[in-house]
Protein backbone atom coordinates (compact mmCIF):
# COMPACT_ATOMS: atom_id res chain seq x y z
CA UNK A 1 0.00 0.00 0.00
CA UNK A 2 0.97 3.66 -0.99
CA UNK A 3 0.76 6.86 0.75
CA UNK A 4 1.00 10.22 -0.20
CA UNK A 5 3.47 12.49 1.80
CA UNK A 6 4.42 15.90 1.07
CA UNK A 7 6.75 18.16 2.87
CA UNK A 8 9.18 21.27 2.07
CA UNK A 9 12.92 20.48 0.94
CA UNK A 10 15.45 22.72 1.13
CA UNK A 11 12.49 25.25 0.67
CA UNK A 12 10.74 23.35 -2.06
CA UNK A 13 7.31 21.85 -2.12
CA UNK A 14 7.81 18.06 -2.86
CA UNK A 15 5.55 14.96 -2.69
CA UNK A 16 5.80 11.60 -3.35
CA UNK A 17 3.64 8.08 -2.73
CA UNK A 18 5.90 5.86 -0.97
CA UNK A 19 5.42 2.51 1.29
CA UNK A 20 4.44 3.32 4.56
CA UNK A 21 7.46 1.82 6.03
CA UNK A 22 9.69 4.11 4.01
CA UNK A 23 12.26 6.26 5.94
CA UNK A 24 12.76 9.71 5.45
CA UNK A 25 16.01 8.97 4.57
CA UNK A 26 14.99 6.55 1.51
CA UNK A 27 12.67 9.07 0.27
CA UNK A 28 14.88 11.96 0.26
CA UNK A 29 18.04 9.88 -1.71
CA UNK A 30 16.16 7.51 -3.65
CA UNK A 31 12.46 9.24 -4.29
CA UNK A 32 14.26 12.81 -4.81
CA UNK A 33 17.53 12.21 -5.92
CA UNK A 34 19.13 14.15 -2.67
CA UNK A 35 22.54 11.73 -2.24
CA UNK A 36 24.20 14.32 0.67
CA UNK A 37 22.40 12.79 2.99
CA UNK A 38 24.19 9.24 3.90
CA UNK A 39 23.19 6.24 4.95
CA UNK A 40 25.90 4.87 7.19
CA UNK A 41 25.04 2.12 9.73
CA UNK A 42 20.56 1.84 9.63
CA UNK A 43 20.82 1.70 13.29
CA UNK A 44 20.96 5.46 14.14
CA UNK A 45 24.27 4.86 15.54
CA UNK A 46 26.78 7.41 13.12
CA UNK A 47 24.79 9.98 12.42
CA UNK A 48 25.72 10.37 8.42
CA UNK A 49 21.98 10.72 7.93
CA UNK A 50 21.17 14.02 10.20
CA UNK A 51 19.09 16.10 8.58
CA UNK A 52 16.89 19.49 10.22
CA UNK A 53 13.18 18.68 10.18
CA UNK A 54 11.22 21.84 11.30
CA UNK A 55 14.89 23.47 12.42
CA UNK A 56 16.11 20.10 14.74
CA UNK A 57 18.46 17.61 14.01
CA UNK A 58 16.90 14.38 13.29
CA UNK A 59 18.43 10.84 12.28
CA UNK A 60 16.29 10.61 9.21
CA UNK A 61 17.21 6.40 9.40
CA UNK A 62 14.61 6.85 12.72
CA UNK A 63 11.72 8.97 11.26
CA UNK A 64 9.39 7.75 8.91
CA UNK A 65 8.54 10.03 5.51
CA UNK A 66 5.10 10.35 6.46
CA UNK A 67 5.96 11.34 9.79
CA UNK A 68 7.54 14.70 8.24
CA UNK A 69 4.46 15.24 6.34
CA UNK A 70 3.90 19.01 6.16
CA UNK A 71 7.54 19.35 7.89
CA UNK A 72 9.86 22.01 6.68
CA UNK A 73 13.19 19.39 6.03
CA UNK A 74 16.58 20.72 5.09
CA UNK A 75 19.72 18.81 3.78
CA UNK A 76 22.95 19.54 3.18
CA UNK A 77 22.13 20.44 -0.29
CA UNK A 78 19.95 23.31 0.98
CA UNK A 79 22.54 25.11 3.28
CA UNK A 80 24.73 27.22 0.60
CA UNK A 81 22.69 30.51 0.71
CA UNK A 82 23.71 30.15 -3.23
CA UNK A 83 26.04 28.28 -5.25
CA UNK A 84 28.77 30.22 -4.94
CA UNK A 85 28.90 31.06 -1.12
CA UNK A 86 28.77 28.32 1.43
CA UNK A 87 27.09 27.83 4.44
CA UNK A 88 29.42 29.45 7.52
CA UNK A 89 29.79 25.37 8.89
CA UNK A 90 30.81 24.63 5.76
CA UNK A 91 33.07 27.06 4.98
CA UNK A 92 35.09 26.35 8.61
CA UNK A 93 34.70 22.56 7.64
CA UNK A 94 36.46 23.51 4.68
CA UNK A 95 38.98 25.80 6.39
CA UNK A 96 39.78 23.88 9.29
CA UNK A 97 40.28 20.55 7.24
CA UNK A 98 37.84 18.51 9.29
CA UNK A 99 37.26 16.30 6.80
CA UNK A 100 38.73 13.49 5.08
CA UNK A 101 36.50 11.00 3.07
CA UNK A 102 33.74 12.72 3.35
CA UNK A 103 31.41 10.19 4.28
CA UNK A 104 30.64 11.73 7.90
CA UNK A 105 30.86 15.22 6.93
CA UNK A 106 27.26 16.12 5.72
CA UNK A 107 25.70 14.71 9.11
CA UNK A 108 28.15 16.31 11.36
CA UNK A 109 27.49 19.66 9.31
CA UNK A 110 24.16 19.52 9.87
CA UNK A 111 24.35 18.23 13.85
CA UNK A 112 27.05 21.17 14.23
CA UNK A 113 24.76 23.76 13.24
CA UNK A 114 21.93 22.60 15.40
CA UNK A 115 24.14 22.54 18.64
CA UNK A 116 25.47 26.07 17.76
CA UNK A 117 21.90 27.04 17.46
CA UNK A 118 21.02 25.39 21.00
CA UNK A 119 23.52 26.58 22.51
CA UNK A 120 22.93 30.39 21.61
CA UNK A 121 26.37 30.08 19.77
CA UNK A 122 28.50 30.07 22.75
CA UNK A 123 30.19 26.67 22.65
CA UNK A 124 33.66 24.94 24.81
CA UNK A 125 35.39 22.23 24.16
CA UNK A 126 33.83 19.86 26.02
CA UNK A 127 30.34 20.40 24.82
CA UNK A 128 30.74 19.93 21.45
CA UNK A 129 32.84 17.02 22.22
CA UNK A 130 29.90 16.04 24.22
CA UNK A 131 27.60 16.77 21.54
CA UNK A 132 29.18 15.37 18.72
CA UNK A 133 28.86 11.19 20.85
CA UNK A 134 26.06 10.44 17.94
CA UNK A 135 28.32 11.30 14.89
CA UNK A 136 30.74 8.85 13.57
CA UNK A 137 34.11 9.33 12.24
CA UNK A 138 36.55 6.98 11.27
CA UNK A 139 39.08 9.35 9.57
CA UNK A 140 39.38 12.67 11.49
CA UNK A 141 39.80 12.08 15.14
CA UNK A 142 37.97 14.85 15.81
CA UNK A 143 40.17 16.98 16.78
CA UNK A 144 39.49 19.29 13.04
CA UNK A 145 36.08 18.95 13.64
CA UNK A 146 35.69 20.30 16.92
CA UNK A 147 38.14 23.39 15.30
CA UNK A 148 35.72 23.83 13.09
CA UNK A 149 32.69 23.82 15.11
CA UNK A 150 33.97 26.66 17.55
CA UNK A 151 35.36 28.89 14.59
CA UNK A 152 32.07 28.67 12.65
CA UNK A 153 29.96 29.31 15.84
CA UNK A 154 30.92 33.08 16.08
CA UNK A 155 30.56 33.33 11.69
CA UNK A 156 27.22 31.97 12.03
CA UNK A 157 26.13 34.23 14.60
CA UNK A 158 27.55 37.64 12.72
CA UNK A 159 26.02 35.92 9.45
CA UNK A 160 22.85 35.83 11.48
CA UNK A 161 22.40 31.97 10.44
Amino acid sequence: MTISVAMTVNGKSVSGKVEARTLLVQFLREHLGMTGTHVGCDTSQCGACVVHVDGQSVKSCTMLAVQAEGAKVTTIEGLAPSADKLHPMQEAFRDNHALQCGFCTPGMVMSAIDMVKRHNYQLDEATVRRELEGNLCRCTGYHNIVKAILAAAPAMKSAGV
